[in-house]
């Protein structure tokens, strides 16, 4: 029986590899491969791919159109868009880090313990998801935001709330087909504790899916974050965020398309990159399609 659940439970680089490959044959999911390694960098080395100071203005050259010298133009108060629109990258990196974060460490123990033990513990559990669902996610977050005030920790709050029941969900419905397998009857037959079974059977299991709906649902988070940004309801200016950028450039759009169009560009194309990457994240880890 030891047997059976080391090799259930034994990492293979070979299955790595595998998943790897079979992504790579898919060329949707390597462009957005791309764009995520690119936004990345960009959020990462903002400070050394900026060319200006994000923060710095210049009224004398206010919605200056692109130019060699600044190629995306400046804003309405004589910024470097380009500078901004790097720095932008990396708020929407924290924010959809901290989104994910929140909405994984918290939903999917009360996902795996709801299915894990099941009877009352679930009943309760999934009451109380189901009353999270009953809200609209960007409903709830606005919600929160009203409640907590505006700023960076409370839209990271805000909107890793609202993705609490999906992975909660999610977890569950993962659970539910593997606790009967064999490796985690085996597990218990030779009386392993129910900790150990969740922590070294039932979660490393359950993974696949969350880790295709964690890459999903960052683009949602980034989407969020830049549609309260718009609202006004996001990061207190003047730090560079992609929706609060684009809120200020609607204003301008007549005279000066830039302002408004890098910053929109930026967040559809992030946001395309990483439901490319989790569609061919889905295809690849899902084994129904090994050959």
């Amino acid at each position: 029986m030891e047997e059976i659940i080391d090799k259930a439970e034994k990492p293979k680089w070979s299955q790595t590899r595998e998943v790897f490959n079979r992504l790579s044959k898919r060329i949707t999911a390597m462009i957005g491969l791309v764009i995520v390694l690119i936004f990345l960098v960009s959020a990462i080395f903002a400070p050394f791919l900026a060319p200006y100071d994000p923060l710095e203005h210049s009224l004398g050259h206010m919605l200056a159109k692109p130019s060699w010298d600044y190629p995306l133009g400046r804003d309405e108060l004589g910024r470097c868009i380009l500078s901004r629109v790097i720095y932008g990258a990396r708020i929407s990196l924290l924010i959809g880090t901290m989104v994910i974060s929140i909405g994984v460490l918290l939903g999917a123990p009360l996902g795996i313990i709801s299915a894990y033990y099941g009877g009352k513990v679930d009943f309760i559990i999934q009451r109380f998801v189901d009353t999270m669902l009953a809200f609209p996610g960007i409903l709830l977050a606005l919600t929160l935001i009203a409640m907590l005030g505006v700023g960076l920790a409370n839209v990271m709050i805000a909107v890793g709330i609202s993705t609490i029941p999906i992975y909660a969900r999610l977890a569950r419905s993962s659970v539910l087909a593997i606790k009967s397998r064999q490796f985690v009857e085996a597990s218990r037959s030779i009386g392993a504790s129910n900790f150990k079974i969740i922590l070294r059977h039932l979660l490393p299991n359950s993974l696949s899916p969350i880790i295709v709906q964690s890459t999903l649902h960052m683009a949602t988070a980034i989407l969020w974050a830049a549609g309260l940004g718009f609202l006004g309801l996001g990061i207190n200016p003047p730090t560079p965020e992609w929706g609060a950028m684009l809120n200020g450039g609607r204003l301008y759009i007549r005279v000066a398309y830039h302002v408004a169009t890098f910053p929109g560009l930026m967040i559809f194309i992030t946001v395309l990159g990483f439901n490319l990457l989790g569609d061919g994240l889905r295809d690849a880890l899902d084994p129904r399609l090994k050959t």
